[in-house]
């Protein structure tokens, strides 16, 4: 199950309405930048960079998820590689910041290919779908200037 390890901001079961409403988020003119993960003319997930603001400014939460059946094909890794790349050498960004659940090995693994660090493991951080306290991983990747 993809919401597994998401967290409860991302609606389960995920319903028509549900897409409607993202497809309007990412259509917006709003600060954040989202995109689609399309895999033989199917959407097979979805990633996105959401800028902070005031005095986090230059900085951005970046996501991303990718349906079951396309795990395990470098799908999620290259997505998140392409906006990452992209996101840090426009100018606008020093660095992106990704959260995941700490068992969620898979998606940790991804942000690390993508040249993330492990910066802090965040304890009973989350409260996963089955009301279970879980750790948070923060994973962090700075543009080349700032490192």
């Amino acid at each position: 199950m993809v919401a597994r390890w998401m967290t409860r901001a991302f609606p389960y079961p995920y319903t028509l309405r549900d897409a409607e409403s993202w497809i309007s988020l990412a259509t917006s003119d709003g600060p954040g930048r989202y995109y689609a993960i399309e895999v033989d003319g199917i959407v097979a997930g979805g990633i996105g960079v959401e800028p902070y603001r005031g005095e986090r400014i230059g900085a951005a939460a970046f996501g991303y998820w990718l349906g079951q059946a396309y795990w395990g094909r470098g799908i999620g890794t290259d997505a998140a590689r392409t906006l990452s790349d992209d996101a840090l050498t426009d100018g606008s960004l020093r660095r992106l910041e990704a959260r995941v659940f700490a068992p969620n090995v898979a998606s940790a693994r991804v942000l690390e290919k993508c040249d993330f660090q492990l910066e802090a493991t965040l304890r009973a951080f989350y409260v996963d779908r089955n009301d279970k306290v879980r750790d948070a991983l923060m994973f962090a990747r700075l543009a080349k200037d700032n490192r």
